[in-house]
């Protein structure tokens, strides 16, 4: 994280830009349980929205169903996305929206599909740990989706999900194949969230092998990961984004996040040292 403030995130996407790097803004924070926070929430994100087109930053943001109340009510949190997503159109900006837990991912995918039908402006991430996903992408190819394909990073019983991460990291490649042969086709936005450098060298040759040129393959990471690996890619001519977090709400996120998956941890300190 650059800071808690949105400033400091902005200021963030300004240097990256400086690099030929996009940024993706999201606030932490889940699970709201009262209307007027998830509303707050809601012309939050409206006015990130505004201050991107006001700097003439090249930015897309990402948002959470629970943190738009989901859990208040699906009509609650489709209220909230539909003033966001409306508000990025009018500027013609991007919204991505988080997959969380297994348990939220048939209500995202339907609200993704409603909003889809009226804002081609608007993604969505899909998990490569779980295993229902390459069904998920297979009955979203239809409506021409854009799709931000992660790893998974909650915890998930053995029923849903994949335990062991080269059986994730498989699955990963496997869906990267296909939406890049619907990136070759022309029907889809494909961004491949990874800091795995053996994933991104397959998917950087299954590209080519595909004829995509190297400005139409999208990677996307965090910030402060990998820092050198983003400029390298964004020199080589990739398209590459990175996800900047920000907001008080940072510390329980993070560590819920090392315990959940203590690998992340290690992960990091590698990331950070090769930085």
């Amino acid at each position: 994280m650059p800071g808690e403030t949105l400033e400091a995130a902005i200021e963030a996407a300004v240097r990256l830009s400086a690099s030929g790097i996009t940024s993706v803004l999201t606030l932490l924070g889940e699970n709201v349980t009262e209307a007027d926070e998830a509303a707050d929430v809601a012309r939050h994100y409206q006015a990130v929205l505004k201050e991107i087109a006001d700097r003439e930053l090249e930015a897309e943001i990402s948002v959470k169903l629970t943190q738009l109340g989901i859990d208040i009510g699906p009509d609650v949190a489709a209220a909230n996305l539909e003033s966001i997503l409306g508000t990025a159109e009018e500027r013609g900006q991007f919204v991505w929206m988080d997959v969380e837990g297994s348990g939220y991912v048939d209500q995202t995918l339907d609200l993704y599909r409603a909003v889809r039908s009226r804002h081609m402006n608007t993604g969505i991430s899909l998990q490569a740990y779980l295993y229902r996903t390459a069904e998920d992408v297979a009955a979203l190819l239809p409506i021409d989706p854009s799709i931000r394909l992660v790893k998974g990073a909650y915890t998930e019983a053995v029923e849903v999900a994949f335990p062991r991460k080269k059986d994730v990291d498989r699955n990963y490649f496997e869906l990267a194949k296909t939406l890049l042969d619907e990136v070759r086709r022309g029907g889809v936005r494909a961004a491949f969230a990874t800091h795995d450098e053996r994933l991104i060298r397959g998917i950087e040759e299954e590209a080519a092998e595909r004829g995509i040129a190297r400005g139409d393959l999208e990677f996307q990471m965090l910030y402060g990961i990998g820092t050198a690996r983003q400029k390298e890619l964004a020199a080589e001519g990739y398209k590459v984004e990175v996800l900047i977090s920000y907001g008080t709400a940072w510390f329980p996120w993070y560590m819920r996040r090392l315990a959940e998956r203590p690998a992340n941890l290690w992960f990091l300190m590698r990331k950070m040292v090769s930085s």
